[in-house]
């Protein structure tokens, strides 16, 4: 895909979703971060309902480690992984309290210094908390960009490192959101909707459907 096609989707994105929100529901850093967290390989329907409750009784560094690890088990267990997410937040709710002050980090390294919180999770959280230009590739934007031969990649590593290349500055900072929405709602994994997807002429995939579902 060229240049001046790849700025006329990123054009058209810009002009439709202005402001696009993620769909994970959150009113801090904090938050925002345990909803991260227990998103990898969950739905945001399934997080949104699980911290739902959970923010009630615990949204905080010091009310995560007053929970304890299994209670906090027990509001999460309809996560997947819960087990292994619940031992991180536990982690890293120690580590934000009595390393940085009860403040998430604004930095890639100390993000990922926290347990459980990888590439993705700290491309996200730069983004979104701290305004930085970075961009999260997740399943869904790793799909998106391959199908429509916006930037491929055989992993998401590679992919990222491409977007990075591809996506002028001054759309990169809501990037990550308008693929993930576009991913999730219009180009899904299997019952893709070309017949109301906004870039289909831009689009490069060659086996378009344009049924109505």
């Amino acid at each position: 895909m060229n240049k001046e096609k790849r700025y006329k989707i990123l054009s058209i994105f810009n002009s439709k979703y202005p402001e696009p929100k993620i769909e994970l529901i959150f009113s801090s850093d904090f938050e925002l971060l345990l909803s991260v967290m227990l998103s990898a390989q969950s739905t945001d329907v399934i997080v949104n309902k699980t911290t739902k409750m959970l923010f009630k009784i615990a949204n905080t560094p010091e009310s995560i480690l007053s929970l304890g690890l299994a209670c906090l088990k027990n509001y999460i267990k309809d996560i997947g992984l819960y087990n292994t997410k619940a031992l991180n937040i536990i982690r890293s709710s120690f580590l934000i309290l009595t390393k940085y002050n009860g403040i998430i980090p604004n930095n890639r390294i100390e993000l990922e210094s926290l347990p459980g919180v990888g590439r993705k999770t700290s491309n996200i959280l730069l983004n979104i908390l701290f305004k930085k230009k970075t961009i999260a590739v997740d399943t869904h934007v790793f799909r998106v960009s391959n199908r429509t031969n916006f930037a491929k990649g055989k992993n998401v590593k590679e992919v990222e490192m491409k977007l990075i290349k591809v996506v002028p500055n001054i759309f990169k900072l809501n990037f990550h959101a308008w693929f993930v929405l576009h991913g999730r709602h219009i180009c899904t994994a299997r019952k893709i909707k070309c017949n109301i997807c906004l870039i289909f002429k831009q689009c490069e995939f060659n086996k378009k459907n344009f049924n109505i579902f």
